[in-house]
């Protein structure tokens, strides 16, 4: 396997953390495991595996090719599928026997249309201030449930919403939106008892047991990411990916000479430079700030100047124990230090989300484990 950029996941780890927001739930209470975006990174089919491992009752995707590729691997186990489809993703999905979210009576009927008589199981979702995908407001809600029930082959199944902002503990509009969703909830489980009802995301689940009512979606806390974007070990979170490089070459560069496009890194003394070759074409984004740093040899080296498409460099100082070959982490640990992806998102000005999703399939991925 190249060592070029490769990402190590840990999926016993993944498994780990699942038992771990298993924990948080009555036992009443289903964990669906969110697995889209390939895993957000770590990828879907193995995480999907590992979550089920630890306790996941149902996987949850964006698209109908990812629910259709789970589905090759996982014959009886419910996948929801979260976004909106077009009529090819809509035919895959049913294809799929995935369940799927409806906010539109058009789309209601449309699935009625295509599934031709198949049963399929539609999950209302309201929009209860997240502004995207939903329903809006009970009478919405009921008409569109009214409708399901009424259409051959359709199921009512579900009763879902989406939180804005669970995430950020001073602010109350999650309480609105908690309290906006749980008087529909009463409402329409007076006429549907049987429904499913989720809302909770993984900054929800490990805020406030009110959100959980009878599932909840996880996605960034499986993978063992902070929520909340500090630190993975204050939910007793085990993160599962390490993103590693090599050191490819080393040069003395002399004062007044540059590294990298636009000269953005000038060596005011002599100063041994290593090349390592992962760039923004892999995901590691093209960000100028000497405060982001990689791990070599259980030290913190600062990177120099800006990151290319498939290279960045590391300013080593005068050091003399860095050789070609040595491992460069970039999320991950050595000795006593540890590059977490909350500081990588940090350092970037966005979120661990994105940090792990970003990276591209030039990375290639290696599994411990299972």
């Amino acid at each position: 396997m190249s060592r070029r950029a490769r990402a190590t996941i840990d999926v016993t780890a993944i498994e780990r953390n699942a038992r771990t927001l298993c924990g948080h739930l009555a036992p009443s209470t289903k964990l669906c495991a969110v697995v889209k975006a390939n895993g957000y990174g770590h990828g879907a089919r193995q995480a999907a595996q590992a979550s089920l491992a630890g306790g996941a009752t149902w996987l949850a995707v964006a698209t109908a090719h990812e629910a259709a590729e789970l589905r090759q691997d996982h014959a009886d186990v419910p996948i929801l599928v979260l976004g909106p489809l077009d009529e090819d993703g809509l035919a895959i999905a049913i294809d799929s026997r995935a369940e799927l979210v409806a906010w539109t009576p058009d789309f209601v009927r449309h699935i009625s249309a295509v599934a031709s008589g198949r049963e399929m199981a539609v999950h209302i979702k309201l929009d209860t201030g997240m502004g995207r995908w939903g329903a809006r407001g009970l009478a919405a809600a009921v008409e569109i449930a009214t409708l399901i029930e009424a259409l051959p082959a359709l199921r009512l199944t579900g009763l879902m919403t989406h939180f804005a902002n669970a995430d950020e503990t001073s602010s109350d509009f999650f309480d609105e939106q908690l309290s906006s969703f749980s008087a529909v909830v009463g409402e329409l489980r007076r006429a549907h008892p049987h429904l499913i009802v989720h809302a909770a995301n993984s900054a929800a689940t490990l805020r406030d047991a009110r959100a959980h009512f009878d599932m909840v979606r996880c996605g960034i806390a499986l993978y063992g990411l902070d929520p909340y974007q500090h630190d993975p070990r204050d939910w007793q979170l085990l993160p599962a990916l390490e993103l590693t490089s090599y050191v490819a070459q080393i040069a003395l560069m002399e004062p007044g000479d540059s590294v990298g496009y636009g000269r953005a890194f000038t060596a005011l003394s002599p100063t041994n430079i290593a090349t390592v070759p992962i760039g923004y074409a892999d995901g590691v984004r093209r960000v100028l700030d000497s405060s982001i740093e990689v791990l070599i040899g259980g030290q913190r080296r600062a990177v120099a100047g800006n990151v290319s498409m498939d290279c960045l460099a590391v300013d080593l100082g005068t050091t003399s124990d860095v050789r070609v070959g040595d491992e460069v982490i970039l999320i991950g640990g050595s000795g006593s230090e540890r590059i977490f992806a909350e500081e990588v998102a940090m350092k970037y000005g966005t979120i661990n989300y994105e940090v792990v999703c970003a990276l591209s399939e030039r990375v290639e991925r290696s599994y411990l484990g299972r």
